[in-house]
């Protein structure tokens, strides 16, 4: 048996991504495998400690006791309320809130109860 195994570390935010591909100790967690990368150099946001950790896109409850197996690739999550309030903030950019049109008339009972001149009367002035 081999002492050494390879795998991966990935992250991405929406302007950049990284896949990191090392050689580790069999045996070694996945979030020591994350420490050992050095990806927290080239995304300095990155708090390993309270990060979300997972492998091939399923989540580790705990990084910190699962043992990575040949070939594993580390993912790094992004906090779902950052990334969340961060949509939100770009789909306002983009998309600015518009009215929304009821099928309520604009004219109260009254106004209409008038006849054909009552919505012409709260024009004039």
């Amino acid at each position: 048996m081999t002492d050494k195994i390879q795998i991966e570390v990935a992250y991405a935010t929406p302007d950049k991504q990284l896949i990191l591909s090392l050689h580790v100790a069999a045996g070694t967690t996945v979030y020591q495998a994350a420490e050992l990368s050095g990806i927290v150099n080239e995304f300095p946001e990155i708090q390993l400690s309270e990060a979300k950790m997972g492998l091939f896109g399923k989540g580790v409850r705990n990084p910190q006791e699962e043992v990575l197996r040949e070939m594993d690739r580390v993912e790094i999550y992004v906090q779902p309320q950052r990334r969340k309030k961060r949509l939100l903030i770009k789909k306002r950019r983009i998309l600015p809130r518009k009215r929304l049109m009821t099928n309520r008339s604009r004219y109260s009972a009254a106004d209409k109860r008038k006849g054909p001149i009552g919505p012409f009367l709260m024009f004039t002035n």
